[in-house]
C-alpha cells in the first residue's frame, strides 16, 4: 500500500457525493431525518451522517435543530434548488447512456393527478410495459399543481393533468375527456333528478371537495362561475386530497360532490350514489413536458401510445 496516498485520503474527506445530494434533498423536503430514511432506503443514523458530513465539510448549518425537530436553514433553502437542479442533470446524463442501446432499460418518471393515474392511465403504462419490460416505471400522484411543478423542475420526463395550467415552460396536447359531474346519496333531496341552478349549488347543500390545486376542484369552481354562481359562498364541510376519501364521505352523508365520471361510474350504476341535475362540459386531459428539456426515447413512446388513443 502506498502510505502517503492512504494517509491522504483518510485525511481529506471526499468531496460532494450524488448521493449525499439524494439525501440532503430527501430531508430538506420532509424535515424530517425518520422519514427521509424511509423514503430512501437507509437507516436514520446513516442520514443524519451524510448531513453532517455535508455541513462539516462546507462549514455551513443546512439545517437548524429545534429540540427534536429539524427546519431548514436559510442557507439550505438557498442550496436546495440548487441540489435538485444538479440530480436532474445527473439522471439527464444517466438516461442519456441508458438510451444509446435503445429501449433495453433505464426508468421512466411519470406524474399524474389523482383521477388520471387510477382510472385511465393504468392501461396505458402496462401496454408500455409489455413493450418496453426493461424501462421501469416511476409513477408519482399528486394534483394538477404537483405535476406542473414537476414538469417544469425536470422531475417528470411526462406529466398528465385535468384541464388546462398557465405555464409558459410547458408544451401540452389534449389526450382525451372526461365528464365531471355532481354526485350525492339515495337520501339527498337532489337525487331525484331536478334541474339545479348556480345559486341551488350554494343555498340547498353542503359539499364534500377536492383540496385547492386540484384539477378536480379547479374544474367544478369554474363551471359554478360560468353557471353565474359564487364558489366562494360553496358551503364546504370537508376539504379532502383524494378521489375515494371524498367519494365515501358522500356515499355515507348528506352532501355533494363534483368527481370524474370515471370515479363514480359503477357506484352510479350500482345505484349507491345518483347523479345531481347540474351539467357540467367535459374536461380535457392533457399530457405535458418541458419545452426545452431533451425528451427522452420512454417518454416518447409512452407519449406515442396515449395519443394513439385520441
Amino acid at each position: 500500500m502506498d502510505i502517503s496516498f492512504y494517509y491522504i485520503e483518510r485525511l481529506v474527506p471526499a468531496m460532494m457525493t450524488l448521493e449525499q445530494l439524494s439525501i440532503f434533498v430527501a430531508v430538506a423536503e420532509r424535515e424530517h431525518l425518520t422519514r427521509a430514511a424511509e423514503a430512501i432506503g437507509l437507516t436514520p443514523s446513516a442520514v443524519s451522517s451524510a448531513i453532517k458530513t455535508l455541513e462539516r465539510f462546507y462549514g455551513v448549518a443546512l439545517f437548524h435543530r429545534v429540540g427534536r425537530r429539524i427546519e431548514l436553514s436559510e442557507t439550505g433553502r438557498l442550496f436546495l434548488s440548487e441540489a435538485k437542479a444538479t440530480l436532474a442533470r445527473a439522471r439527464a446524463a444517466e438516461l442519456t447512456l441508458a438510451e444509446l442501446g435503445g429501449l433495453q432499460r433505464g426508468e421512466l418518471n411519470v406524474y399524474a393527478s389523482q383521477t388520471i393515474a387510477s382510472y385511465w392511465l393504468p392501461p396505458f403504462l402496462m401496454q408500455f410495459h409489455d413493450q418496453y419490460p426493461g424501462i421501469t416505471i416511476n409513477l408519482t400522484i399528486g394534483n394538477t399543481k404537483t405535476v406542473a411543478d414537476a414538469a417544469r423542475g425536470g422531475a417528470a420526463d411526462i406529466g398528465f393533468i385535468e384541464g388546462d395550467v398557465d405555464e409558459p415552460a410547458l408544451a401540452m396536447r389534449e389526450v382525451a375527456k372526461d365528464a365531471l359531474v355532481v354526485v350525492v346519496a339515495a337520501k339527498h333531496p337532489w337525487a331525484d333528478g331536478r334541474p339545479l341552478s348556480a345559486r341551488d349549488l350554494t343555498t340547498q347543500s353542503s359539499w364534500v371537495l377536492r383540496e385547492a390545486g386540484s384539477g378536480t376542484r379547479s374544474e367544478f369552481e369554474n363551471a359554478v362561475r360560468q353557471a353565474g354562481g359564487d364558489p366562494g359562498k360553496l358551503r364546504t364541510a370537508l376539504t379532502l386530497p383524494a378521489n375515494e376519501a371524498v367519494i365515501t364521505a358522500v356515499e355515507t352523508g348528506i352532501c355533494a360532490t363534483a368527481v370524474s365520471s370515471f370515479a363514480v361510474s359503477s357506484l352510479i350504476a350500482q345505484g349507491r350514489l345518483v347523479r345531481a341535475g347540474f351539467h357540467i362540459r367535459p374536461r380535457k386531459f392533457m399530457m405535458l413536458r418541458h419545452k426545452e428539456r431533451r425528451q427522452t426515447q420512454s417518454s416518447l413512446a409512452l407519449e406515442k401510445l396515449c395519443i394513439v388513443s385520441v
